[in-house]
């Protein structure tokens, strides 16, 4: 049976907003080198973060899955498949700023729906007096 508590909502509320950080700075980056010659542009991946979330139920249960590959879950990787301009470069403005925006738009959900949570937590200490 799969136990949903307060602190597991919590605790993929904080992982969901990290790995959105790690969206937006990858994004960042690609605008920050847009001009830069041979600069190719660079993504979060899912399955960076998914590996670093397996590494760590690996670390608290030795036997559980047989192990994760240790990578950081802010990793990221060169994004395949985008047009290079003839310096080399492969950034494209719109796509970067696209992302920036959807990240930005799913971490604000994160934190209103986290802001929620403290709201009735504290509600309910306060009608305790």
């Amino acid at each position: 049976m799969n136990d949903i508590n307060d602190a597991s909502i919590i605790a993929a509320l904080g992982r969901h907003m990290t790995n959105q950080v790690a969206r937006q700075t990858a994004a960042a980056s690609n605008l920050a080198n847009l001009d830069t010659p041979g600069y190719k542009a660079r993504e979060a991946s899912f399955a960076d973060a998914l590996d670093g979330e397996l590494s760590q139920v690996a670390k608290t249960a030795p036997g559980h899955l047989g192990g994760g590959a240790s990578t950081d879950a802010a990793g990221t990787t060169e994004v395949a498949g985008l047009a290079a301009r003839r310096d080399g470069n492969n950034v494209q403005l719109d796509r970067e700023l696209l992302n920036m925006n959807r990240a930005a738009g799913d971490f604000s959900a994160a934190q209103t729906a986290l802001s929620a949570k403290f709201r009735l937590v504290r509600y309910a200490i306060n009608e305790g007096r």
